[in-house]
Formats: structure tokens, sequence, C-alpha cells
């Protein structure tokens, strides 16, 4: 399933190279590419992406808890409001490389959704969730999400210290990754907010 979603990305990161670089060329030599710009989104835009950030947190939540119930209903929910995004709402993007790019992460996540309800056990769940969590976070950025603040968390020692990232949308550090063995462990690595820009 990794290798699948590793080759759609490449392979959709290509064709999106190709084709900037594409219609760069065939508008002449003197020609600048157009830069990928986006005006705040509306508010069906953002309240479709809080639909699907809210499935992503029941999600955390029900992986904080240890609950494979709760992490199935999250999963099965944040897979359909993946799928019906509304990203024919986003403003600004006159190439349309913002929603081709916005399509492929949602595929991702769409897909490592259903895969969290297709696993057995929590510890799978959780590194599907890992995918999820950073397929959000890019589109996220790609969208220049506008609605909330969203706070990237990290842990170092998940997945064998490895380390893996999650989203929050408060401070508090509540690790998803082990859950009550070691709930506070984690830091804010990072955080967008696009409300004011």
């Amino acid at each position: 399933m990794k290798k699948v979603i590793l080759v759609v990305l490449i392979i959709a990161g290509a064709m999106i190279v190709y084709r900037m670089f594409s219609n760069t060329k065939s508008a002449g030599k003197d020609a600048k590419p157009a830069p990928l710009t986006i005006d705040k989104n509306s508010s069906a835009f953002n309240q479709s992406f809080e639909n699907l950030l809210n499935s992503y947190y029941n999600l955390k939540d029900a992986l904080i808890e240890s609950d494979t119930s709760k992490a199935n209903l999250a999963a099965s929910q944040m897979s359909g409001h993946s799928e019906n995004l509304a990203l024919k709402e986003i403003q600004g993007d006159s190439t349309g490389v913002i929603k081709e790019t916005a399509l492929t992460f949602t595929g991702t996540i769409s897909g490592s959704s259903k895969a969290v309800v297709a696993e057995k056990n929590i510890e799978s769940k959780r590194k599907e969730f890992e995918m999820i969590t950073e397929a959000l976070w890019n589109l996220s950025r790609v969208v220049k999400y506008d609605g909330q603040k969203i706070y990237y968390m990290f842990c170092p020692m998940a997945f064998d210290d490895k380390g893996a990232y999650w989203l929050s949308n408060n401070v508090t550090v509540r690790n998803p990754y082990f859950g009550k063995k070691m709930l506070t462990c984690g830091n804010i690595a990072d955080s967008l907010d696009y409300r004011n820009k």
C-alpha cells in the first residue's frame, strides 16, 4: 500500500513539474511562470476542510485511547470527508496546480483512512495514521487552510525511535502513537495559521 502511494505521489509530482515547465515554454522564452497564489478560502471550502480536520482529530483521540472501534469510525468518516473536500472552492489557483496537488494528498488521506479500517491491531492503525498526518499537513499548506491554527506535533520515540508527527488544534501534547503509556511524550515542531495572511 505504501509503495503504491509513494509511486502515485512521485508520478503526480512529475506531472505537475512537467505541466509547469511546458506552460512556461509554450508561452515564449521571455515569459515568466505564473506564481502559485491562493486568495482567502471560501467559507464552503473552510467548512469542508474543517469536517476533514475534525474527523482527523477524532481518529487521533481514538488512537490516544487505543480504541479500535472509535478509530475505525473516525477513519471511515475521514475517508468520506477527504473524497468530498470542496476543491472546486479553492480561490486564486490560475494554473490548476494547487487543485491537482491537493487531489493527490486527498487521495493519500482517503486510501490510508480506508487502510486504518482494514488493519486489525492498533499499532498498524497508528502506522497508517502517520501517513495520513503527513498528507494532511502538506494539504493544509498547499491550500493555505485559513479556518483555524494547526499545530504540528512530534514524538521522537515513536516507531522504535524513528519519530512521527501528528496534528493538533491546541498546544497540549497528547501522543496518539503511545496513548496512555506515554501520553505527554512530544513537542510542538511547527504550526500553521493562515487566518490573518
